[in-house]
């Protein structure tokens, strides 16, 4: 039903038994979930990669103590999301959880994380309830809420004077915010408004309907093995030159090496990009390739992000997670250097930041790159963050 991935991230135990009291060896136990099977596995993979990243550049421990991360696979299912989530609790007694890619795996996650009095850092959903009614104090999100990057790409869109788009996405949490967050800020007509099985291998039937349609532009948000397949067959049809693509989470670094050439031109909205002139982020750029031999997305960005806010939780609790209380308020003060560089986190502790226009090109070590054309939003705020009544 699941795969367990276990590493200590800190150098053996043993080998500080001589220094340390007994008491002291107990490591700080990361739960971390994704997706590490089937065509959505190469987005865990980023995530995974740059967890391990983070704590190899906090010298394997944090706040002085050794970390154990053990790693979970959701397999893109709420139920096996919280079956993973349960043993990692109650078996591993993990101090605290960390990532997940879906939104849908999330809803279902966070309620056993919080009920278990453990605090959770997402490091990619950012699935709309939980930035807003469902707010809770133990839920912190170093990515962003759902709509926010397709707010920033409706606006481009408005800006450009676009008069009639054709709209697309899986039929999912993430799916439905997605186009929420578009229709937003785009105020012009939309043609059709198209919801797809998540996970959904082809799309020849729904790109003959959209042709026939013939609208000035489409915008679709189709993350990881879905976005290869609807780019390459929307390509395949034609359409690039005649309706011009746009979207979000769908051409990114995990995506570029089987799109290649098809992506050239694509424009896409982010928080963050790795051309991004921040100094943790040069380090963890330049790191991270040297590492691993590939650049990474945002998904691996994010995750790196997660650990460096966990570890300053750590640290302001010298070496200790077990105070939820006190992990919450020293997680407020944001006291690391984000990859994304100086933000505010709001209310419903969701980052206040930037979005930036973004277009592949020729270019990179790969043939092909991503790069920031301008900055879109600057500070923007979720558009739920008034529905959180969390104290601070």
């Amino acid at each position: 039903m699941r795969t367990r991935i276990r590493m200590l991230a800190a150098a053996s135990a043993a080998s500080l038994a001589f220094a340390l009291p007994a008491a002291a060896q107990q490591p700080i136990k990361i739960g971390f979930i994704t997706t590490l099977s089937g065509p959505q596995g190469v987005i865990g993979k980023h995530m995974k990669d740059s967890v391990d990243l983070a704590i190899e550049h906090l010298g394997g421990k944090m706040g002085g103590v050794p970390v154990e991360v053990i790693y979970g696979d959701d397999q893109f299912k709420p139920d096996v999301g919280v079956q993973v989530t349960e043993e990692m609790l109650k078996k591993h007694q993990v101090d605290i959880m960390s990532g997940i890619i879906w939104s849908h795996v999330m809803m279902a996650v966070v309620p056993v994380v919080t009920g278990a009095g453990k605090v959770m850092v997402g490091t990619n959903a950012g699935a709309s309830p939980l930035a807003g009614k469902a707010c809770h104090p133990q839920y912190f999100s170093t990515s962003w809420n759902n709509d926010q990057t397709p707010e920033a790409m409706g606006k481009f869109m408005q800006d450009q004077g676009i008069k009639d788009v054709y709209v697309m996405a899986p039929n999912y949490q993430a799916g439905k915010d997605m186009v929420a967050g578009f229709k937003r800020y785009y105020k012009g007509n939309i043609v059709e408004e198209i919801f797809t099985k998540p996970g959904q291998p082809d799309y020849q039937a729904e790109i003959t309907q959209l042709r026939a349609k013939n609208p000035k532009a489409t915008f679709v948000f189709y993350p990881g093995g879905m976005g290869i397949q609807f780019v390459r067959q929307y390509v395949q049809a034609g359409l690039r030159e005649r309706i011009p693509l746009y979207s979000v989470f769908t051409v990114d670094e995990t995506t570029l090496p089987a799109l290649k050439e098809s992506a050239i031109g694509q424009w896409e909205t982010k928080f963050w990009n790795h051309d991004l002139d921040v100094p943790a982020n040069k380090k963890y750029i330049a790191d991270f390739r040297k590492k691993y031999g590939y650049t990474p997305s945002f998904y691996g960005a994010q995750s790196y992000d997660g650990m460096m806010l966990i570890d300053a939780a750590v640290r302001a609790n010298k070496g200790s997670l077990k105070d939820t209380k006190a992990v919450v308020m020293a997680m407020r003060k944001k006291n690391y250097d984000s990859i994304r560089g100086k933000f505010e986190w709001n209310v419903n502790q969701h980052p206040i930041q930037d979005f930036y226009l973004i277009q592949t090109v020729k270019g990179g070590p790969d043939g092909v790159e991503t790069k920031i054309v301008r900055k879109v939003f600057e500070n923007h705020k979720d558009s739920y963050y008034q529905d959180c009544k969390m104290p601070w």
